[in-house]
């Protein structure tokens, strides 16, 4: 791939990613009072607010900043097949975007576990901005696996758990051809 591949592959792959943490932000029900939050609303008001005039939510589901990641996804995807002259097919690009947006939403989730745990570790019962973002978006995944799964000599094993069961998934799913995490 050339320099200039590169660059819009990158700067698409982060435009995903923060567009991709507002919508799982909304979706755990985040206090947008955050300054993280707050940041990432302010990135992504200028893609998402002309998109909910037409679309609008579907009871607690903002349709804008879902049709918002898709429509990013499916750009890299025609990015990256343009750049390799790929020929373009509606099915494989559909099903290419979908992946690339399952494994984004993977990884955002390996590395917020990873993350978190760490910041726990390093000040448990502190607050940061960070690791309040952190915990919104990771408790709903790690709260059922502390039920089923206890802590081991006071140590909470359940991200340990979650990495290693999103591990798998990442695994048997099938790799998009243009994912640049």
């Amino acid at each position: 791939m050339n320099l200039l591949a590169i660059i819009i592959d990158e700067l698409l792959s982060l435009a995903l990613f923060v567009v991709l943490m507002r919508l799982l932000l909304q979706l755990v029900r985040a206090d947008f009072r955050n300054p993280i939050c707050q940041a990432i609303v302010r990135l992504t008001n200028p893609l998402v607010i002309p998109l909910r005039r037409i679309l609008p939510p579907i009871r607690k589901l903002d349709t804008a900043t879902v049709f918002a990641v898709l429509m990013i996804a499916f750009v890299l995807v025609a990015v990256g097949f343009a750049f390799q002259a790929f020929p373009l097919n509606g099915g494989i690009w559909i099903v290419q975007a979908l992946l690339t947006v399952a494994y984004a939403i993977l990884w955002i989730y390996f590395w917020a576990i990873i993350v978190y745990a760490l910041l726990s570790l390093v000040a448990p019962g502190g607050y940061s901005p960070l690791q309040s973002v952190l915990a919104s978006l990771t408790e709903p995944v790690l709260a059922p696996i502390r039920r089923l799964i206890p802590s081991f000599a006071g140590i909470d094993l359940s991200p340990l758990w979650a990495c290693l069961a999103i591990q798998v998934i990442l695994y048997f799913l099938p790799r998009p051809l243009f994912f640049a995490w």
